[in-house]
């Protein structure tokens, strides 16, 4: 299967996919930290792929969403954003209304907290 088969599989196969460096449970790059820490918190269950552990992938990511950095937010096979997107999501309350959207659980009070934490 080609990188891009296994991307494609990865993010339709997944309500929430999370390319980073490192995993959900130890991210090696602070972005991928932030993202991951602000799913973990919220309790959004994600299935996450480690792009160090296989250079196509870690290529084919950035070729497959046209997006020049990691990490990136898949929801529901579509493209959310890296970092910078995801935490100004978060904080404006947008990232809870896609996810209410799509019937994807999660923790309101966690994300209410994170806005009461950075207000």
């Amino acid at each position: 299967m080609s990188a891009e088969e296994t991307i494609r599989k990865t993010v339709t196969e997944n309500d929430v996919v999370l390319f980073m460096k490192g995993t959900k449970m130890m991210p090696q790059c602070g972005f991928s930290s932030r993202v991951a820490g602000v799913l973990n918190y919220m309790g959004v269950e994600f299935a996450d792929v480690n792009v160090l552990a296989d250079e196509q992938i870690r290529q084919g990511i950035k070729d497959y969403s046209d997006w020049p950095t990691i990490p990136q937010l898949y929801v529901k096979g579509e493209f959310i954003g890296g970092c910078d997107i995801v935490t100004e999501m978060t904080l404006s309350g947008e990232l809870d209304q896609l996810f209410a959207q799509h019937g994807i659980g999660f923790d309101q009070d966690a994300a209410d907290k994170i806005r009461e934490a950075n207000a």
